[in-house]
């Protein structure tokens, strides 16, 4: 599950779990409380609201919950609880394109699978450099990429040889690497630098004191293609009252 919580301008978006050991994994129900966060934070946005996530313990989100999948008690129902899982994920990466906000990831440990997209589709990212790697195992586990997430790996990641080697070789990345790669702002040597180079960045958006609509525009007008995976559509917003 997530909680959501307000600071001054800034939101903190938190998975939740019931031990440090927790994987975050995205079911049904997790999946349904981001929307709720993401939902409530779009509402109560005002200029220079920003979104930090950020979760507990060894994992930032390990995916999707494939166990749940598979304790469907057969192949054919394990498929449909997967297909399920992807399909009302794909709301959440909408949700994060158009928030009327910027939005940085603090990743404290493992991103695989959606948890790695997830972090994507953020503005920007900061991870440990000590513990945790990003990962997509589908390749590995022999699943093949929904639209939507080789929609934002084209988007968020410039280089073909890194989308080849994430997708096409399942590398699992470190912080310094991811660096490296583009993938990530920044690395960090505990959680604790990590949570506090967030909040120095969120404060430092927030202060800017954005349109967060004129702000969500721009955004989706840099991922056309993604947008139109995602179903989202342009706008045209002026907030300068001179125009």
């Amino acid at each position: 599950m997530c909680t959501l919580e307000k600071h001054g301008d800034v939101f903190i978006l938190t998975l939740t779990g019931s031990s440090d050991l927790d994987e975050h994994r995205f079911s049904p129900p997790v999946i349904d409380s981001i929307l709720a966060a993401l939902s409530q934070a779009r509402a109560q946005a005002t200029p220079g609201s920003v979104l930090i996530t950020s979760s507990h313990g060894k994992f930032f989100s390990n995916g999707f919950d494939l166990a749940w999948a598979q304790a469907a008690g057969s192949r054919i129902g394990a498929r449909e609880r997967l297909h399920h899982m992807v399909e009302i994920f794909k709301p959440i990466v909408a949700a994060m394109i158009s928030l009327p906000m910027p939005t940085v990831a603090a990743v404290n440990g493992h991103a695989a699978g959606a948890g790695f997209a997830l972090v994507l589709s953020h503005d920007y990212a900061l991870m440990r450099g000590d513990k945790g790697v990003l990962y997509m195992s589908e390749v590995d586990i022999g699943l093949t990429l929904p639209d939507y997430f080789a929609a934002l790996f084209r988007a968020k990641i410039g280089s073909a040889l890194v989308r080849r080697d994430i997708l096409l070789r399942a590398t699992k990345i470190k912080g310094e690497e991811a660096v490296k790669m583009g993938i990530v702002d920044s690395a960090h040597d505990s959680m604790e630098e990590v949570t506090e180079a967030s909040l120095r960045l969120g404060k430092e958006l927030a202060s800017r004191k954005w349109s967060g609509e004129v702000y969500a525009e721009i955004r989706k007008s840099l991922y056309p293609e993604l947008c139109g995976v995602l179903g989202l559509v342009e706008k045209a917003v002026v907030a300068n009252s001179r125009f």
